[in-house]
């Protein structure tokens, strides 16, 4: 079985932005690929003006399979966690990192005329996600400037996470030829993704000034 790879549109993002944007991503992207039939509740965030859906979590339909070894919530907020330890420098209070949601089934293989079996993890599909955390601090004070500025940090960050979603959404209306029909399991890595360091900090350095604050 091959593996597809679903490519979201990069995030820019503040730091208090990263953890609920990545969990309405993660928790999105859980629900459209649920093996099997489940209880869905809305999340707004409380942060961000986004709504999305995602598995309720007391739901006592949910699969096994894809409840893993632990419960679907501590999975997503402890990878995130893990993702924020692992961020890279890639500029003046920028940082970037990827990560990778595997939707995988186990099976069991024999080898030597069936005398010796194992079993291996086939991963059929990777959701990459990759984040560029911007370190920057917000304007606090309420001249026009900061009030704006703020304004648009917050409006950026929206329309990106939006895009994401939408691209999300335009996946899981497209083929399904590679989703197998059997119980399947997920799990989600971080990586630095240091091979494209120096292509992220061009295009961060290339970006229009921000509104000097200082007048």
């Amino acid at each position: 079985m091959n593996c597809k790879e679903q490519h979201l549109p990069e995030l820019e993002l503040s730091t208090g932005q990263v953890r609920e944007a990545l969990q309405c991503l993660l928790h999105t992207i859980l629900f459209i690929r649920s093996p099997g039939p489940v209880a869905p509740r809305d999340v707004e965030c409380e942060g961000l003006n986004v709504t999305y859906t995602r598995i309720a979590g007391n739901d006592s339909s949910l699969s096994d399979a894809i409840q893993a070894e632990s419960d679907i919530d501590k999975q997503v907020d402890d990878a995130i966690e893990t993702f924020l330890q692992s961020l890279s420098q890639i500029g003046p209070e920028l940082l970037s990192g990827c990560l990778t949601l595997s939707f995988f089934e186990r099976r069991a293989s024999r080898q030597l005329f069936g005398l010796v079996s194992h079993e291996e993890r086939v991963v059929w599909e990777q959701w990459i996600l990759r984040v560029i955390v911007n370190n920057t601090p917000r304007p606090i004070s309420n001249d026009s400037a900061s009030v704006i500025e703020r304004q648009r940090i917050q409006d950026t960050a929206e329309g990106m996470l939006r895009t994401a979603l939408m691209k999300v959404f335009e996946i899981a209306g497209g083929p399904l030829d590679h989703v197998p029909p059997v119980l399947y399991e997920f799990e989600i890595a971080s990586a630095k993704r240091s091979d494209e360091r120096e292509n992220v900090y061009s295009r961060v350095t290339t970006m229009p000034p921000i509104l000097n604050l200082a007048n």
